[in-house]
């Protein structure tokens, strides 16, 4: 019976082994082309492939990275795309990409990824909502729900979530006003 076991047990684990390593390509690629067309999605007509010129920076105290992604239209920068994170959300990770135009403010947000509550967290992809957020420079816009004594209208029964979002913005616009002038 044990040997049995064993065998099984082998068998498995190089099957699931096999498994992850043929589809580790395939789920890379797709997350690539999902920063792509966020990144699309978030930035004014550019001309580069800021995908390219892709920019690490570490957080304090923070295991991950953000990552800016510079827009040009020509040689001219048009605007930044910013690729953040917080882990405050209802359920763990919520991954941004926040996109700001030269004077700092939004353009546009688009979720990358998040595990929010079915139709109450996963709201903060609708238009409604992100639309609240679109040409505000979080400078002068309190990156706060209006409960928490900021300017951001809370998703009904996700507090917590609009709270992280918010946060991940936050994060994201005191990445671009700390880098801005060093990102070409």
């Amino acid at each position: 019976m044990i040997l049995s076991l064993t065998i099984i047990a082998l068998v498995s684990g190089a099957s699931l082994g096999f498994m992850n390593e043929m589809t580790k390509g395939p789920k890379e690629e797709s997350r690539k082309q999902k920063q792509i067309e966020a990144i699309k999605s978030v930035l004014p007509e550019i001309t580069n492939n800021p995908f390219a010129e892709k920019i690490p920076v570490a957080v304090e105290g923070q295991k991950d990275s953000l990552f800016f992604f510079p827009g040009k239209n020509g040689n001219e920068l048009s605007g930044i795309a910013v690729s953040c994170f917080t882990y405050s959300g209802y359920n763990g990770l919520i991954k941004l990409m926040v996109g700001f135009n030269i004077n700092g403010e939004i353009i546009n947000i688009s979720v990358l990824d998040q595990k929010e509550t079915p139709g109450l967290g996963t709201k903060m992809t609708t238009e409604p909502f992100v639309k609240q957020f679109m040409g505000k420079n979080p400078g002068q816009f309190k990156l706060k729900p209006t409960k928490d004594g900021g300017d951001v209208d809370a998703l009904t029964g996700a507090t917590i979530t609009t709270r992280a979002y918010c946060e991940a913005v936050q994060q994201a616009y005191d990445g671009f006003m700390t880098e801005k002038e060093q990102i070409k």
